[in-house]
């Protein structure tokens, strides 16, 4: 198990690059952990950063270059699009820049390859979002496994859909620095290779490393009107579905678009009962375990108790929401939405500090990014995947407690 490590006095000093609608989910959670110090941003588009820093309060870098050239910034924050990740990551490493990047590393697998072999040539550390597994929902999940809940898993069907983008208005949507969200990108970028990884991540992390996977992705609406007077021409998958084989046997099916209506719904399907998460977007969302029983059975083969579940559940003992690793409010235990966007980059500011091993270590990052970029263009035979990585443990109590930000 991971314990506890004593946090160094010294700050982590950084910079972020990147001042656009992900820049803002950021800043909330940074301002949460006194240990960390925001140095200031940059952003390729002047007028963005002038914003984004303006509203913060916080030092405006003009140039990537003027940032990388800052001797007392320590990490590298990267916060801009997908497509520019990679050569983001690789200027700042080559200046001897820790990085923590915005999911995926690279949208190429050889290029995520080639920042995680440079890194470690030149003696730095480089790690990646999401940082869901670190979250108190997967913690939970995690223990409700290991303690054999619902017996040996054998299948898990997951679900990342967030409906129809395009006819939510996205184009009237701004962040609080009053950045645009850049839906463009969205769509380009694919689903599958921005989302998929928030459940990935959890699955390889309790099942070890994934083995094949067998996937299909298309791209079904290509022309979408977003509102009168701008149609998006797009021909990235905008769907995809993945059968994943892990080493330790359990199987996968994960589905991801941006056509069907949201569900976030994972379940966990064991030999005698189901654990449920209905929510990968919140850190304190329940887990519901529901254990067979002849009573159920009976009960889900009435169709008046698929309208009416408290009738299949009233007299079911063995449904219950698991017992949480750490207790949230009724308000925050069913939001839609509530991420710590700041805890991946504190867990490696301590790695940093201690000379340690990350709690999400690259290897695992590196796996994850596999997987995503083989779902969102899979090949026509079963994909062989090529990374593996060393086995991950849940927090025990002390370093889960240590890891959560005062106030959140």
């Amino acid at each position: 198990m991971f314990h506890g490590v004593a946090m160094e006095s010294r700050k982590m000093r950084f910079g972020i690059v990147g001042c656009g609608f992900t820049g803002d989910r950021y800043f909330p959670s940074i301002k949460l952990y006194p240990e960390l110090e925001l140095a200031g941003a940059t952003d390729g588009d002047s007028e963005r950063a002038a914003q984004f820093c303006n509203h913060f309060s916080i030092k405006l870098y003009p140039t990537l270059e003027s940032m990388l050239a800052d001797p007392d910034i320590e990490m590298i924050v990267n916060l801009t699009s997908s497509t520019s990740h990679f050569e983001v990551s690789r200027a700042a490493l080559d200046v001897g820049k820790h990085v923590y990047s915005e999911k995926p590393m690279a949208p190429d697998f050889d290029q995520a390859k080639a920042l995680v072999d440079l890194a470690a040539a030149k003696g730095l550390y480089l790690g990646s979002a999401p940082s869901g597994l670190l979250g108190e929902t997967a913690q939970t999940l995690w223990r409700a496994l290991r303690k054999n809940e619902i017996g040996p898993v054998r299948l898990v069907y997951a679900e990342l859909d967030d409906g129809p983008l395009h006819l939510m208005e996205p184009h009237t949507w701004r962040s609080p620095s009053g950045a645009r969200y850049d839906y463009q990108e969205e769509l380009s970028a694919g689903v599958t290779a921005e989302h998929a990884c928030y459940y990935l991540s959890w699955l390889v992390a309790y099942f070890g490393p994934a083995k094949t996977i067998t996937a299909f992705s298309s791209c079904l609406w290509p022309v979408r009107p977003v509102h009168p007077g701008e149609t998006l021409e797009n021909t990235t998958a905008d769907f995809s579905v993945a059968c994943i084989t892990f080493e330790s046997g359990v199987v996968a099916r994960l589905t991801c678009g941006l056509i069907a209506p949201h569900s976030h719904v994972m379940k966990f399907v064991g030999d005698a009962g189901v654990l449920t998460v209905n929510e990968c977007w919140n850190f304190s969302t329940p887990v519901y375990v529901d254990r067979y029983s002849i009573f159920k059975f009976k009960a889900e083969a009435y169709p008046i108790t698929r309208s009416f579940p408290f009738l299949a559940t009233a007299q079911d003992r063995g449904s219950r929401i698991y017992p949480p690793v750490r207790k949230a409010s009724l308000k925050n235990r069913y939001r839609r939405y509530r991420l710590d966007f700041a805890r991946g980059i504190v867990d490696l500011s301590r790695a940093i500090r201690g000379q340690r091993s990350p709690l999400l270590p690259i290897d695992f990052c590196l796996h994850v990014n596999e997987l995503c970029v083989a779902i969102q263009n899979p090949p026509s035979t079963p994909y062989p995947v090529k990374t593996t990585f060393k086995p991950l443990q849940p927090l025990d109590d002390a370093a889960l407690n240590e890891l959560i930000a005062p106030g959140w």
